[in-house]
């Protein structure tokens, strides 16, 4: 018997901070789903500058407490904006729509502490949209021992599946998603392990914004034009370590001031070769961690565009004879997997299926995720 599907809007805004992804797609919220729609939607500059600022204070439990007027205020603005954006999509879709699933604006990530604070009011957007919501999708994994993060190798498990059928690729497939954070999803037919295995974007980001008025490296352009400092460069790897690749990663993990004084051209290629080495070690742990070298290597997120940082990459590799292949190849958009997926987890949330397992947050067992909010 045929599984119901349902008709769900994903949102994400990651750690750029700079606008909301929209996926609508139908599932079961198993082994099916179609893509039907994704879309971006761009902060204006004072939202952005706001988050961003925010962010920056946010840095302790106690900053939680001595911000929260400014937390409060600036999840009202968030949720608006998200609600402007649904209902100007489902006038346009005309169809139903069955649920949304809500990730909001990470602002705060202390997961040993069981905290993660994604700004968003489920209640009120589900008041605005008239519809149901689900949002707050990692504190269950948290109370369950997990780190609230990865959550979308549920995901990258079906669109394996998905990748299988329409090009014959054959499991295990990796997929290396590069967002602010990275994280890697190790897909095998017995086996789905993944982790958060370094920075993405959120240095590169964090240098440009602090060295000149533009946001990011656009196709890493900048950093192509700069040389690389070994000097400070070989430092920062010296003085950088993991701990645990168990543990999950915020930006506040990370700090771009070890290239102050370059020039923003040789700044951007030297800490641009530095997150490309900390994800390259990373894949390296997967390797020794599942004893799976083969397979396909999959990169999605915005920071699969930046060419420097994945030609970095791919240098790091190259003795292990591993290319990584942009997913966009295979027919998905990278830019809107993460979007997609909380499109998914809603509907999973919404059938009180597991979202998280023990090899992917480390939670104690599979866990369910996510708060339904019903407020018209």
């Amino acid at each position: 018997m045929r599984k119901k599907e349902f008709t769900a809007i994903g949102l994400m805004s990651g750690t750029s901070m700079d606008g909301v992804d929209l996926s609508i797609i139908k599932s079961d919220g198993n082994d099916e789903f179609t893509s039907i729609l994704d879309n971006y939607h761009e902060f204006n500059e004072e939202l952005q500058e706001n988050l961003i600022n925010l962010r920056k204070k946010v840095r302790s439990t106690n900053d939680l407490n001595k911000y929260s007027k400014d937390l409060k205020n600036l999840e009202r603005e968030i949720t608006l904006f998200h609600s402007k954006i649904i209902n100007e999509i489902i006038n346009e879709y005309n169809n139903e729509v069955d649920l949304i699933g809500f990730h909001g604006q990470t602002i705060f990530h202390k997961p040993e502490e069981q905290i993660s604070i994604q700004l968003g009011d489920g209640k009120l957007l589900s008041q605005l949209t008239k519809k149901i919501v689900i949002n707050d999708f990692r504190a269950k994994d948290l109370i369950n021992g997990g780190q609230g993060a990865p959550l979308t190798p549920i995901f990258h498990k079906l669109v394996s599946k998905k990748i299988y059928q329409k090009n014959k690729i054959e499991l295990p497939i990796n997929f290396i998603n590069i967002g602010g954070i990275t994280n890697l999803t190790h897909v095998a037919k017995s086996n789905l392990y993944a982790c958060d295995i370094g920075p993405g974007n959120c240095l590169i980001d964090e240098w440009i914004r602090n060295n000149s008025k533009k946001k990011f490296d656009e196709n890493g352009n900048i950093a192509k034009t700069g040389k690389i400092n070994d000097l400070i460069l070989n430092q920062a790897i010296d003085n950088f370590s993991f701990n645990s690749y168990d543990r999950s990663l915020d930006i506040n993990d990370f700090d771009s001031s070890f290239a102050r004084g370059l020039s923003l051209e040789d700044g951007c290629a030297t800490i641009t070769n530095f997150s490309a080495y900390l994800i390259s070690k990373g894949i390296e742990h997967q390797i020794e961690k599942t004893k799976s070298i083969s397979g396909t290597y999959l990169v999605c997120g915005g920071g699969r565009k930046n060419n420097q940082l994945i030609e970095n990459i791919n240098h790091y590799l190259a003795d292990k004879k591993i290319k990584l292949e942009n997913i966009d190849n295979f027919g998905f958009k990278g830019d809107y997997i993460e979007s997609q997926t909380f499109a998914y987890l809603g509907v999973r949330s919404y059938l009180e299926l597991p979202l998280s397992f023990p090899e992917t947050t480390r939670c104690k067992f599979p866990t369910t995720g996510g708060t339904l909010n019903k407020n018209f």
